[in-house]
């Protein structure tokens, strides 16, 4: 209650309280690397946003890399949401700037801070075949590991990344 009286307002719904401990600005750094391609690092921002009056998490994602000049060059962004279940599964929807999109499912352990994701569906991609996704918040700071599959290749580590809450 406040000082009024009245019940105060929610600032998360209940399906998403389990995530609550992703929300917010997060902000770090990465490497990226593949059998194809050569390996890279780059800065990143995550954002898991959510009004209180949906049971959804909206997820923002973008990075950079550091030119030899020290400017920052955008590389890649993608956005989607992030739907909870009460019994500790998950569905993901994410569109890339490459054009590929990504739809998957997923577990979430609350206490354990971790989120565990595979792809039920790529669309829109000729070469990439799986790809999944695995976040763990400990001591306030945000890793994950993003695993992909092509045609080419088994699944196997492409980007992690290190990020702090802002």
């Amino acid at each position: 209650m406040d000082g009024g009286g009245e019940a105060a307002t929610p600032t998360t719904h209940p399906a998403v309280q389990p995530l609550s401990f992703l929300l917010g600005t997060w902000k770090g750094q990465g490497e990226g690397g593949f059998p194809t391609i050569t390996p890279f690092q780059y800065f990143e921002e995550v954002t898991f946003s959510h009004h209180p009056s949906k049971p959804v998490v909206a997820y923002s994602q973008k990075t950079w890399k550091l030119k030899d000049s020290g400017e920052a060059q955008p590389m890649h962004g993608e956005s989607g949401y992030w739907r909870p279940k009460p019994d500790g599964t998950i569905e993901v929807v994410i569109a890339q700037s490459t054009g590929l999109v990504e739809v998957q499912k997923g577990t979430f352990d609350a206490k354990e801070k971790i989120v565990a994701l595979r792809s039920e569906l790529i669309g829109n991609a000729t070469k990439v075949k799986e790809i999944s996704r695995r976040f763990k918040v400990v001591n306030d700071e945000l890793t994950y590991v993003v695993e992909m599959a092509t045609t080419a290749t088994s699944l196997q580590s492409h980007l992690k990344a290190s990020l702090k809450k802002l």
